[in-house]
């Protein structure tokens, strides 16, 4: 599966090969985890304290990757440098964490002192590398072995398939330990408030309008009213609401449209409105509204917000613009 130099020299043809390759790798890896996997994640899901992620070189730059993905989805995790731990960071490993360390070789020089801090205080140590019988692996108390797959490389030297595995396992251990700790939007939303992502996880009640400006009517309200309702509140419809406050009905652009005639103005909501419009609830997401809205086979601009317990009556409304705004696409 692994590129040779003498196979060729088109670009998409190596391109294709090393992608070909990295897919081999993790296919392999997936068919090889077993219960060793399982007890790294019993391990770090008892622990108190924070996953310290460390490796070296190529080791390391995934190493604070994986850091990064198990902290954002919900597990306490940072990287230490192995070389700055030996030089005063071992300080920042307290006596609850575990140490979860990379190396392909597991005979890297430089993760000794840490390896040696976390026997010496007892600390759970895992161990991500390709040799069973490496002194890191020796050391571990969980060792989750890489498959001994060829690099993408020409050379077969350069960290690519390897390093494509480890961080493919970083990220099976955080969705492991985000599943098994039942992190939910929410939870994930407090680690992402920023940007497209953090939008997308914003609550309707959040963007949606209320009070007095939604834009309801009864089913008797004649239609030269209601226009002036819907001029003035400007969402481009208005909901139609029972005498016990109960949203039954909307009426948009196209029921205006469909209705068109000399008598349009004298007839009351409740003959032009679309019967049980589509409503959502205060705590959806605004992804979750804005799939509603864009819904290929019945797209439409606005949403009522109805929450359970209001016996129907909507709360609030909430424009596609609304969404837009707030960088929801």
């Amino acid at each position: 599966m692994s590129v040779t130099l003498t196979e060729t020299k088109d670009p998409l043809a190596t391109a294709r090969a090393v992608l070909a390759t990295e897919v081999h790798g993790l296919e392999a890896l997936a068919a090889a985890l077993d219960g060793a996997f399982l007890r790294a994640i019993e391990v770090l899901s008892a622990i108190s304290g924070r996953i310290v992620v460390s490796g070296m070189g190529k080791s390391g730059h995934i190493g604070r990757k994986i850091a990064a993905t198990l902290a954002s989805t919900g597990t306490p995790a940072l990287f230490v440098h192995p070389a700055e731990a030996s030089h005063g960071d071992l300080g920042m490993i307290l006596p609850n964490d575990a140490v979860l360390a990379l190396s392909n070789s597991g005979e890297t020089p430089e993760l000794a002192d840490l390896v040696a801090h976390s026997r010496r205080f007892g600390l759970p140590l895992i161990a991500i590398t390709r040799e069973s019988g490496s002194a890191l692996a020796q050391q571990a108390d969980v060792v989750l072995l890489l498959p001994k797959v060829p690099e993408a490389c020409p050379m077969g030297l350069a960290p690519t398939t390897s390093t494509t595995m480890q961080l493919a396992l970083g990220d099976a251990l955080a969705v492991a330990l985000l599943t098994r700790r039942g992190f939910t939007a929410a939870d994930f939303r407090q680690f992402h408030p920023g940007g497209k992502l953090g939008a997308r996880l914003k609550r309707v009640r959040e963007l949606m309008h209320a009070g007095p400006a939604l834009p309801l009517v009864t089913p008797e309200t004649r239609m030269s009213d209601a226009l002036l309702v819907m001029t003035e509140k400007r969402f481009g419809c208005l909901g139609v609401v029972d005498a016990a406050g109960k949203l039954i009905g909307i009426i948009t652009d196209g029921d205006l449209r469909r209705a068109m005639g000399p008598g349009l103005l004298s007839l009351p909501a409740g003959e032009i409105m679309t019967a049980s419009p589509r409503s959502i609830g205060p705590d959806a997401l605004a992804a979750e509204a804005l799939h509603h809205m864009t819904d290929a086979a019945r797209p439409i601009t606005a949403l009522f917000v109805v929450a359970p317990d209001t016996g129907g009556a909507p709360i609030g409304i909430l424009h596609i613009h609304d969404l837009l705004h707030a960088g929801v696409t």
